[in-house]
């Protein structure tokens, strides 16, 4: 019994081998993208680490809300200063403490000591930031409260350089700079933002002060405080003279409330390789493309150390859910200690690669004025695989390499081509071979053509199905994404393998080809080929490298579409094909024709018929033929007179046997020359063309998806979510299109029922749930004037928003007043009279809120007659944060005490009609000069508010209706804060 080829191109092998990687893949890429890897179970897994201790460390620091407008962010800050002491003094190192006020040291100088800590009370910064469309934009005035750890290395200069705000002179000329903000949100613990970002900088300390783990280049550990208040304390550390030490650094974010830490931004290929020593590497240059391009809007410290003091660095944050980043579920209950190593392996090996780096790479001319001579580096392309290995190579080679593959593969198609042709073996485009005799020609058909233009139908039909499915459920159910990413995957998959088998199995039934493989690789050549053209335009124009994947998955396709090429080789030249089929189809009875000659299956017999043509095929023998003798005449009777019958019989009957004979080797109804072409090519072309486009798309797919689907939330649209889904779909499957008319029904049929199941549930299913709660945005506003106290949330409108504000006592019979937000675009605003706040306290109990208003905030108004010039001299009771609001812009402002840097505008273009001022004491009086220009036909004054903050929501009773929407709203529903106050007191002016 002659066994079958295991891996012949017939349905079975291949519906079990493409399935198979198929799946091992996905899988992989989910567990990677799903699962942390775990944390040692050694709580001291490396000299100076202690993840024991760094748990509970986040466990304190997170245990209240900490916002820079808070008491705790105070607290916060004195036991940081308490906690860098404990470890230097556990390490037995020498340190020094440096303030404003006073230096304390615990055993030596700060010119000698190997640990400088800085409590920065001083550093204060004016700047501004220009607004949208051409609107007038903010000022901000800030006063910062950092802390700087200066671990000197071991090439520093000795001395106290920073002193005389000079850079060192040693051999490390250099230091390294890593960062993290102490402060979080109003609304949420900050345990990943950026609590684990802390206490690895704690780690950090302890590790690089432990003796023999001195840094070759010095060490500036920064605790910010302010970030989450647009960037203000990576501003002010602008003005400390530590800032002009380092020339690259590491800055830690978050963004969620667990998972992976991902690599997401980076300034060149250079110090991205310093990224590889992480044993747990997690990330793709394609997000750094969605910041640079604007799509993802929200930033980072990362854009001060860059844009502003011209540092060469990473961005490492954890990235999802989205849903948690900025709630009260951003704590330690939905975080993990896997979370926190595998940030702190990454910072502890990225920091320990940079700071050993004695190279000149890092040095050369600033990028601009007032920046540090770090140089410049190139544009790299940097991915993750798997988690566990990262690639990173310049956008120059990427360039290089799709020029290559632009030029030399199509010259490679067409050299085959021609040897192909010049050997006779062309079978592609050939519909027929002529073949001459001295009796006359014969056309013999070769049916190359057939199949040649069915691939792009067979790809665009699925394709334009599973767009149309993104714009249905963008229609009826559009938020579904936000809580089940992964039925949105399972539906966009099964509905495009499905359509797409149905129609290439009915294509392969009607007209059933040999070179179906073939086409379809060569429409995906020319395909690849433009979109592999566009890609490089852009790497070359405007330095896109996210697309990085393509050079990879046209590669594949290219080398894929040159096996189709080599197969051809196996088979007979046309010429003795012809012969062959000349022999057997003139020779054979004129009821017998090959299976193969009819044009379709519809003309093809029946199988009762067909076996009666194989059995006329035997070759019989005659009475004369039984009789022969050597009397026989050698030409035998009859001589025939077609070119098919000049042939000894024996001759015809051997070469009709043989004929038969190669059919029987022919897959089902395919054309008869197809016998000798290798049954086993299509293995190795899968492998080339699968495996790791597949890996590399589906780990952006991944990312894009984990990225984006809770973005909603925010105010972005929800299609272009899911048409990003049918995009990468399509990417993900394409490889699979030249094998699918192999595929038997079982695979496809069980995707019908799951495109059916997933439909459903994503058209009829609630979008958000206990886990994935959708997020709006609290504000609470009154009128200290009036006592008129509103409140307001933020987010998706009807039915979310609505039903929400339905379920407050507070609001019950009250019509809220809803309108487009001015602030989050894409989102409602609905506002209600609420409970009243209580932020300040009330020296009278029995008196009610309402008549204490007025005494919150205090101001005075100076101006001399027909000036454009004013002084506003206001402050808040119980807080460090007001704001002045102007009716149209100024043109200039001063804040009394403020310093000045002219790397910062006080004021942008078109003026400013907003002044932020925050300060490190509590009820500070703020002086500000203001001046202003006089419109053409308006009057010389200025209208506007004078406003003050409160964002400390510690304390149960303070704010009562965020107590309340806490308590009473949905379980689906998060909260969190819209602008930088919980509450806003305002009072108007006129000048």
């Amino acid at each position: 019994m002659k066994l079958r080829n295991p891996i012949a191109f017939t349905p079975l092998p291949v519906t079990i081998f493409t399935s198979l990687v198929y799946i091992v893949i996905i899988a992989a890429l989910l567990v990677t993208h799903i699962v942390l890897p775990a944390a040692p179970k050694s709580s001291t897994p490396l000299p100076g680490v202690n993840l024991t201790e760094a748990w509970l460390d986040l466990r304190i620091l997170t245990e209240a809300y900490r916002p820079y407008n808070s008491r705790q962010n105070d607290h916060v800050r004195n036991w940081l200063l308490q906690r860098i002491e404990e470890i230097l003094q556990e390490n037995d190192v020498s340190t020094t403490l440096l303030s404003d006020s006073a230096t304390h040291s615990t055993s030596t100088s700060a010119a000698s000591s190997p640990v400088v800590v800085f409590s920065d009370i001083t550093s204060n910064l004016t700047f501004s930031s220009p607004g949208r469309n051409s609107d007038a934009g903010t000022s901000i005035y800030f006063e910062g409260t950092n802390i700087i750890v200066y671990i000197r290395g071991s090439e520093d200069e000795e001395g106290d350089w920073w002193s005389k705000r000079s850079k060192p002179q040693g051999k490390g000329k250099g230091g390294v700079l890593v960062n993290a903000h102490y402060d979080s949100v109003s609304t949420g613990y900050g345990a990943t933002d950026d609590g684990v970002g802390v206490v690895t900088l704690l780690q950090l300390i302890k590790h690089f002060s432990t003796p023999g783990k001195q840094p070759r280049r010095g060490i500036v550990v920064l605790l910010n405080n302010g970030e989450e208040d647009y960037l203000n304390g990576a501003r002010a550390f602008t003005q400390h003279p530590m800032s002009q030490f380092a020339h690259t650094f590491l800055n830690l974010e978050g963004a969620g409330a667990g998972g992976r830490a991902a690599l997401f931004r980076s300034t060149d290929t250079e110090i991205t390789k310093a990224y590889q020593n992480a044993p747990y590497p997690y990330g793709d240059c394609a997000s750094g493309d969605a910041f640079a391009r604007g799509v993802i809007r929200s930033q980072t410290d990362y854009i001060i150390f860059d844009g502003v003091l011209g540092l060469r660095g990473l961005d490492v944050a954890f990235t999802e859910p989205r849903a948690r980043y900025h709630t009260d579920e951003d704590d330690t209950k939905h975080t993990d200690l896997d979370s926190l190593w595998h940030m702190l392996s990454a910072a502890l090996a990225t920091m320990q690669a940079l700071s050993s780096d004695t190279s000149s790479v890092f040095e050369g001319e600033p990028s601009g004025r007032g920046k540090v001579p770090a140089g410049k580096g190139t544009t790299g392309v940097w991915f993750s695989f798997f988690g566990e290995a990262f690639a990173v190579f310049r956008l120059h080679t990427l360039f290089a390499l799709c020029i290559t593959l632009l030029v030399v593969a199509p010259i490679i198609l067409i050299a085959l081509g021609a040897i192909l042709f010049k050997v006779d073996k062309h079978y592609l485009f050939s519909s027929a071979k002529h073949h001459h005799h001295p009796e006359g020609d014969d056309t013999v058909p070769l049916k190359g053509l057939r199949g040649i233009a069915r691939y792009p139908f067979i790809f665009a039909v699925p394709t334009a199905g599973i767009i149309a499915l993104a714009f249905l459920i963008a229609e009826i159910n559009p938020y579904i994404v936000y809580s089940s990413p992964y039925a949105v995957w399972s539906m966009m998959i099964s509905a495009w393998l499905f359509v797409a088998w149905v129609l290439t199995s009915f294509a392969d039934w009607l007209r059933p080809t040999a070179l179906h493989r073939a086409y379809a690789l060569l429409w995906m050549f020319a395909a690849g080929w433009v979109v592999l053209v566009i890609v490089t335009v852009f790497e070359q124009k405007i330095k896109i490298v996210g697309d990085y994947f393509m050079v990879f998955y046209f590669a594949a396709i290219a080398l894929a579409t040159s096996i189709s090429f080599f197969e051809l080789f196996g088979l007979q030249p046309k010429s003795q094909y012809a012969d062959t089929f000349a022999h057997h189809e003139f020779g054979a009875p004129t009821n017998s024709r090959p299976r193969s000659s009819s044009s379709s299956r519809l003309m093809d017999p029946d199988p009762e018929q067909e076996a009666q043509d194989n059995e006329n095929e035997r070759p019989t023998e005659s009475a004369e033929e039984q009789d022969v003798d050597e009397r026989t005449s050698l030409l035998g009777k009859g001589r025939q007179s077609t070119f098919a019958r000049r042939t000894s019989p024996n001759t015809h009957q051997e070469d009709s046997s043989s004929f038969v004979a190669k059919k029987k080797r022919v897959f089902g109804y395919e054309q008869d020359w197809s016998w000798s072409l290798p049954t086993w090519t299509w293995l190795l072309q899968f492998l080339i063309l699968a495996p790791i486009p597949v890996i590399l798309i589906g780990q952006v797919g991944l990312l894009f998806m984990s990225g984006t689907h809770q973005t909603p939330a925010d105010g972005n649209a929800a299609l272009p979510i899911y048409l990003g889904a049918a995009v990468f779909t399509v990417l993900i499957l394409a490889p699979l299109g030249p094998f699918l008319h192999r595929y038997t029904y079982h695979i496809p049929t069980f995707l019908f029922l799951v495109l059916a199941g997933t439909l459903i549930y994503n058209l009829v299913a609630f979008p958000f749930s206990g886990n994935n709660r959708l997020k709006l945005f609290f504000q609470q506003t009154v009128d200290l004037d009036t006592g008129i106290n509103s409140v307001s949330l933020t987010g998706l409108g009807d039915p979310y928003l609505h039903e929400t504000i339905d379920s407050l006592p507070s609001a019950a019979g009250q019509q809220p007043s809803c309108s487009p937000s001015t602030i989050k675009d894409g989102l409602t605003e609905c506002a209600w009279h609420g409970l009243a706040p209580h932020v300040v306290k009330n020296p009278h109990p029995n008196i009610p809120p309402l008549n204490t208003y007025a005494d919150w905030l205090t101001y005075h108004v100076f101006r001399a007659p027909n000036s454009t010039e004013a002084r506003i001299r206001l402050w808040g009771r119980n807080t460090r944060a007001c704001k002045i609001q102007f009716d149209r812009p100024i043109a200039d402002f001063h804040v009394e005490g403020a310093g000045e840097d002219k790397r910062f505008e006080r004021v942008p273009e078109g003026g400013s009609k907003e002044i932020r001022l925050w300060s490190r004491t509590w009820e500070k009086e703020w002086n500000v000069k203001i001046r202003w220009e006089v419109e053409e036909g308006g009057g010389r004054g200025m209208d506007g508010r004078v406003v003050c903050l409160w964002s400390d929501d510690n304390e149960t009773g303070v704010i009562p209706a965020l107590d309340e929407i806490r308590h009473f709203a949905p379980d689906w529903v998060a909260v969190s804060k819209l602008g930088d106050g919980l509450v806003e007191g305002r009072k108007a002016f006129l000048i």
